[in-house]
């Protein structure tokens, strides 16, 4: 079954960002409008998609479509969130509002899926259910060649009455590893190892063999009691597993990609690259521009918020930020002030950079940067 959750309210935070003339508006306006690539049919991400689906267990799963912007108290409190966590800061989330937030994880969609009647009706009679969802997350995060702040997860999840089966972690194992080997290949080499996550309690996550070093692909976990009780559920009757984790890294890995952009890329002699399990190969390596910037600014600078300035004005051409220098200095600076210098990285994954518009983005957010932040550049 197919289950899309109205956006009624998320049209309407949507057009209030859209008349509002603030920077911040602008920018969280700009992201929500980035493609959902598991919907694109030529992208790798849907393919990714389509082989989990096509996994025989998920086969009478439901897949449901959920908002992008969701209630901070139902991203955080009814996922076990702890009051202190990072993820509940500014820093970290990006808040349409006090009370509004751009999802951090597809896994929010517990919440939205046990509230259809039609599964309410089925826990009530004491049936299994089970659903994936997948599509755009956002987080802060730094500038470099393998993370973007809008990428794409799945989440699946599946309960079950307590009395029909007690589900445990080596459940989880069987089903990671179906879902890697579904992606890429029944030769993989992997390992699982112990995590942690607020909604699930054991967590679990797999690691895989990449070029002989070992990267985490895959986090799961049983869905802690907690949880269930803040969602409705009894945990005394029902147990369940769940997994959820990024997809870019997964098509990274697949086709060796350098840089996590050339996923979004409309360039024909890179996306005919785009196919799973295909070693890219670069079309040219285009020399990059290197431009410094220096400033002096409050101890209350958050960086995560500066590298979205960046990207803001640089775009794609950003390919890294490299902090450089930070240091204070009373006498210089006066009190609570601190110096930053970094270094940002230009380069276009299709056609070589002139130094002019490299210059005209950088004078833009020399000006952005004493605006925006009060800063006093060096």
């Amino acid at each position: 079954m197919y289950i899309e959750i109205e956006p009624r309210e998320e049209e309407e935070l949507k057009n209030g960002l859209k008349k509002r003339n603030d920077f911040e508006a602008k920018r969280l306006s700009r992201f929500l409008d980035y493609p959902d690539l598991t919907r694109d049919k030529n992208s790798p991400l849907f393919e990714l998609v389509r082989r989990i689906k096509n996994i025989e267990r998920f086969s009478d799963f439901d897949e449901i479509k959920i908002p992008e912007i969701v209630r901070a108290d139902i991203s955080f409190d009814l996922f076990n969130f702890p009051a202190d966590h990072p993820s509940r800061s500014r820093s970290d989330t990006y808040y349409i509002d006090n009370n509004h937030i751009l999802r951090t994880h597809t896994t929010v969609m517990w919440y939205y899926y046990l509230n259809q009647e039609i599964i309410k009706e089925k826990i009530k009679n004491k049936m299994s259910i089970g659903a994936l969802s997948c599509g755009k997350v956002y987080r802060k995060d730094e500038i470099d060649r393998n993370h973007m702040n809008v990428f794409h997860q799945i989440d699946g999840w599946y309960l079950s009455p307590k009395s029909e089966k007690v589900v445990t972690i080596d459940d989880l194992k069987i089903i990671l590893t179906e879902i890697a080997q579904a992606i890429f290949g029944k030769d993989i080499k992997f390992r699982f190892s112990i995590d942690k996550f607020p909604y699930t309690d054991p967590s679990c996550e797999m690691e895989i063999e990449v070029e002989g070093r070992w990267v985490e692909v895959l986090g799961s976990g049983i869905v802690h009691p907690v949880v269930l009780k803040n969602l409705g559920i009894n945990p005394d009757e029902y147990n369940g597993w769940a997994f959820g984790f990024g997809l870019e890294r997964l098509a990274i890995i697949s086709m060796s990609l350098p840089d996590i952009r050339l996923l979004w890329s409309d360039d024909p002699r890179i996306k005919k690259q785009l196919i799973l399990g295909n070693k890219y190969v670069a079309v040219s390596k285009y020399p990059p521009i290197t431009r410094d910037i220096s400033f002096v600014v409050g101890k209350d600078f958050v960086p995560n918020n500066y590298f979205d300035l960046i990207r803001d004005i640089g775009g794609n051409l950003a390919e890294e930020v490299k902090l450089i220098d930070k240091y204070e200095d009373f006498e210089k600076f006066g009190k609570n002030k601190i110096s930053y210098t970094y270094r940002i990285i230009y380069r276009s994954n299709d056609r070589t950079l002139l130094s002019s518009e490299v210059d005209k983005i950088q004078e833009e957010i020399y000006t952005e940067t004493a605006k925006q932040f009060n800063a006093e550049l060096r």
